[in-house]
C-alpha cells in the first residue's frame, strides 16, 4: 500500500492524474531463483533498420527507419516522366543491391515534392507505392531519387510511421 501512495504522490507533483499515465514497455525480472530477464515488447515497436517489400517485388529491402524525414523515399534509376492519358506519370527502375531483384514500376505522378536537407533544396518527384512492412500491407507516398550514395535504399519517414509503429532505436530486424 505505501508503494501505491508512493506513486500517487509522484504523479501529483508531476501534475498527472493516474488515468493519464502510460505504461511502455520495459523490462520484467522474472521471480525465479536463476533471475533472468524477460522482455516485454509490443508488436508495433520496430528498430532503426528494418526489411520493408516493394510489391510486387519478392526480396526485402533493408530500410533506414528516420523518425526526423516527414516524407519516406527509395532508391530508383532510370527515373523517367511521361504522360498517359492527360495525366503525368513517371517510370522508374528498381534494383535491389542485395539479391539483384529488378523492377520497372510505371505510377502517376503525385506531385514534385521539394525535399529540404542540410543546406540544400531539391525537387523529387513522389509517387504512391504498395508496401508491404511486417504483417501490414498497405499504400504509401515515397519520393523517388538516386539513393547510391546512401546506405540504404529505402528511407521511411513518418507519412508511414504515424499511427503504424513506435520507434525504438536500440532495436533492429524486428519485422518478420
Amino acid at each position: 500500500m505505501l508503494k501505491i501512495r508512493h506513486i500517487f504522490f509522484v504523479l501529483a507533483l508531476a501534475g498527472c492524474t493516474p488515468s493519464e499515465v502510460q505504461m511502455v514497455p520495459g523490462i520484467v525480472p522474472n521471480t525465479a531463483k536463476e533471475k533472468q530477464v524477460v522482455k516485454i515488447m509490443p508488436d508495433n515497436i520496430i528498430g532503426e533498420v528494418e526489411p520493408i517489400y516493394l510489391l510486387p517485388m519478392k526480396s526485402p529491402f533493408m530500410s533506414r527507419i528516420d523518425t526526423g524525414a516527414t516524407t519516406s523515399s527509395l532508391d530508383a534509376e532510370n527515373i523517367k516522366p511521361f504522360e498517359r492519358d492527360g495525366r503525368k506519370w513517371v517510370s522508374f527502375t528498381v534494383v535491389n543491391r542485395t539479391t539483384k531483384e529488378k523492377h520497372v514500376f510505371e505510377k502517376p505522378l503525385l506531385k514534385n515534392a521539394l525535399i529540404k536537407r542540410i543546406g540544400d533544396k531539391e525537387k523529387r518527384p513522389m509517387v504512391e507505392m504498395e508496401v508491404r512492412m511486417g504483417k501490414d500491407v498497405f499504400r504509401a507516398n515515397f519520393t523517388i531519387a538516386e539513393r547510391d550514395k546512401f546506405d540504404y535504399q529505402t528511407l521511411v519517414g513518418r507519412n508511414v510511421l504515424y499511427g503504424r509503429a513506435i520507434v525504438d532505436v536500440t532495436l533492429s530486424n524486428t519485422l518478420k
